[in-house]
């Protein structure tokens, strides 16, 4: 991750939830079934039924304090973690790197990353895999569904409330691709939002 990437996040942190909310800078956007999917999201995680799960790029935890048992949340961003702290009373949340993920091998029964695959261009994504299933018996990865409107990769300007411009990568997969490079995931959620896999 560059220092721009890393003072993005860290600024965006406050208002991070308004993505999912539909609140904010996001208040005034059209998103037909947006909260519904976002309410499925939250199901599929609360259903994980998992022993111990590692949330990678947890963020403000939004998704990660409806995770059964043992969870610990990693994120490179102290003021994403500084909330999802308070969201994971029983939880660790952890800084460090996704991709030199910082546990020894089998140490979760299950890995989950949500919307952050797609910010890793191909090379990163394989890598990031190549952790993954080394830390986790079943990877779960939850991100942005392609759809017509949008490219399927992109460089995007985001715009936060304190006006500040930043630019970030955006890959989005239909649920056949998103399954076919997790090796055959199993499809959990295919929406016009969100796409999620288990591998």
């Amino acid at each position: 991750m560059t220092e721009a990437e890393r003072i993005y996040y860290d600024r965006r942190a406050p208002e991070y939830d308004d993505w999912y909310l539909g609140t904010g800078l996001f208040a005034a956007r059209v998103r037909p079934g947006w909260h519904e999917e976002v309410e499925t999201l939250r199901t599929c995680v609360q259903t994980l039924s998992m022993r111990s799960v590692l949330d990678v790029a947890c963020g403000t935890g939004f998704l990660t304090q409806h995770v059964a048992g043992r969870v610990v949340g990693l994120d490179q961003s102290m003021a994403m973690l500084r909330i999802a702290r308070g969201r994971v009373p029983g939880g660790r949340v952890v800084q460090g790197d996704a991709l030199r993920l910082p546990f020894r091998t089998g140490a979760f029964e299950c890995l989950m990353a949500c919307h952050f695959y797609g910010h890793l261009d191909q090379a990163m994504r394989a890598r990031f895999l190549a952790e993954a299933r080394r830390l986790a018996e079943r990877v779960l990865i939850v991100d942005a569904a392609w759809r017509d409107e949008v490219q399927p990769e992109e460089r995007q300007e985001r715009v936060l409330q304190d006006g500040s411009r930043h630019t970030v990568y955006k890959r989005y997969f239909t649920p056949e691709q998103l399954a076919a490079e997790l090796g055959g995931a199993r499809v959990l959620h295919a929406g016009r939002w969100f796409v999620a896999a288990m591998a």
